[in-house]
């Protein structure tokens, strides 16, 4: 056998990957009013937002930062739950009133009853869950 380093010839192929699209989303951005509920834990603390706005087919969840880990982690089921009505081709505010009307928990968060309302903007609503 020889010292010499054998280079493998793997390393010289060009690497070739596809991109998926991935499952359908809303937009995570509007400029309009937006609907939205809040969602607590089992505790009552609400962890964050979940908002949509048909205009431009936008929804998303606003974590409450003061809420901790569980706003951001507890977060992801709902953007989960969002992409399900977006593959359907459910608009955001109608996607809205049935999780509103759907009264089963998300991963020990649930909708807090009564709290469908709705801001003047996307950055009205941030500063809501930023004031905790």
């Amino acid at each position: 056998m020889s010292d010499e380093y054998r280079r493998n010839p793997r390393f010289d192929e060009d690497l070739h990957f596809e991109r998926s699209d991935g499952p359908p989303d809303y937009a995570y951005r509007t400029d309009g009013p937006v609907r939205y509920f809040a969602v607590a834990d089992e505790t009552n603390t609400v962890l964050g937002y979940v908002w949509g706005n048909d205009q431009d087919d936008a929804a998303a969840w606003e974590p409450r930062p003061t809420a901790g880990p569980k706003a951001f982690n507890g977060g992801f089921l709902w953007e989960m739950k969002l992409r399900e009505f977006k593959a359907r081709g459910t608009a955001p505010t109608a996607a809205l009133a049935e999780m509103v009307r759907d009264s089963s928990d998300i991963e020990s968060s649930h909708v807090i009853p009564g709290s469908l309302a709705e801001a003047p903007t996307l950055a009205a609503l941030k500063e809501l869950a930023g004031k905790g």
